[in-house]
């Protein structure tokens, strides 16, 4: 402005902008440094979802980390199909599923590992039978920035993974409900950034202004446990159906899922998402059944085979609740039928709302 000053000739009165084009000018200045700095465009709201296949087998001891060779989706960019691994960039709750096959005369063991060895869930067939099948595997998980989920191989030449072009592999997840309480910070759309004040626009922002807070909350609820020991029936005449329990908790978004009753209660009206895995026993036939309720059926597993083998059964569906509706996993209690689970986890539960009735917007969040 000085320059401007000094080849003023004299007399002449420069034009001065109005405050409206300055704040305009200022906008124009401020968005010509963003676009320098290649931010990508604003969307609504943080997204995050991959899911890839593989068509060919996997040998243990010969590789470890499951790749994948066609990507389907990858929304965000956070997961790579060479290397089998997910990073988490967005903090916040994820549900992953995957499903392998199982090679003729090998065994089947695939981990679903969460920053290296903390084994997260488990899919298992001890059976070197001729035959080929696939095994699938749910879990939801509480994930931080930088943290990495993938997909491990027993190592060990017992063990392989069948698929072809078929294909029987695949590995999805995505992120179902963002972590509201994160740090990480948004592009905002308001006219003078924090940090950066424009003369003649309106005054900044906190610095600590969050998008988030700005928009309607909608509800949260989201569960996912696993067990780490079997669960044997036993004859002791006719008695209440008991749920099956768990001890470990992943997620409990609301606290509407009783780890030691076994029971989700639903807090807000809407559509749920449930899915459950369950070990098989050696020796024992498998009966588990997604309840409501008092005892309504709504779907279940089964295997008979008494063999000494150990494998797994996977059922997942969509329920409609309404407040204080219950939701729970019944287990055979009957000599004769078993849930197997270890430290491995065979045994998963999850269930979270996906989308919720109208009314659901106007429940008081505080109360129980």
């Amino acid at each position: 402005m000085k320059f401007l000053q000094i080849l003023r000739p004299a007399g002449v009165t420069l034009w001065r902008p109005s405050s409206g084009v300055s704040c305009l000018l200022g906008l124009v200045t401020c968005l010509g440094c963003v676009a320098s700095l290649n931010i990508p465009p604003m969307t609504p709201g943080p997204r995050s979802a991959f899911s890839a296949t593989r068509s060919s087998s996997v040998l243990g001891g010969n590789q470890r980390v499951v790749t994948f060779d066609r990507l389907l989706v990858n929304i965000g960019d956070d997961f790579n199909p060479d290397t089998g691994g997910f990073r988490c960039r967005l903090p916040g709750a994820y549900y992953f599923s995957f499903t392998v096959g199982k090679f003729p005369k090998k065994m089947l063991s695939v981990m679903l590992v969460k920053n290296g060895m903390e084994v997260q869930a488990i899919a298992y067939d001890g059976y070197r039978n001729q035959g080929r099948k696939v095994q699938s595997q749910s879990v939801m998980v509480s994930l931080k920035p930088m943290d990495t989920v993938y997909l491990l191989l027993q190592e060990n030449p017992d063990y392989a993974i069948y698929s072809n072009a078929g294909p029987y592999i695949t590995f999805s997840g995505y992120l179902v409900y963002p972590d509201s309480t994160s740090s990480v910070g948004y592009l905002n759309n308001h006219l003078s950034p924090p940090g950066l004040h424009i003369p003649g626009c309106p005054p900044p922002i906190d610095a600590h202004y969050d998008w988030r807070r700005t928009t309607i909350e909608e509800p949260r609820s989201a569960f996912s446990v696993a067990r780490t020991s079997s669960a044997l029936g036993e004859s002791r005449g006719h008695r209440e159906r008991e749920a099956l329990t768990f001890d470990v908790e992943y997620v409990n978004i609301g606290g509407h899922f009783n780890k030691t009753s076994g029971r989700f209660t639903c807090h807000f009206p809407g559509a749920y998402f449930f899915a459950f895995t369950v070990g098989k026993h050696p020796r024992r036939a498998l009966s588990v059944k997604l309840m409501m309720g008092r005892g309504e059926v709504r779907a279940m597993v089964f295997d008979e085979d008494l063999s000494r083998r150990r494998e797994m059964q996977s059922q997942s569906l969509l329920l409609s609740l309404k407040r204080g509706d219950s939701v729970w996993l019944y287990s055979q209690q009957d000599d004769g039928y078993a849930v197997y689970s270890n430290q491995g986890r065979y045994t998963t539960f999850s269930g979270f709302l996906v989308y919720p009735n109208a009314d659901s917007m106007n429940i008081d969040r505080t109360s129980p």
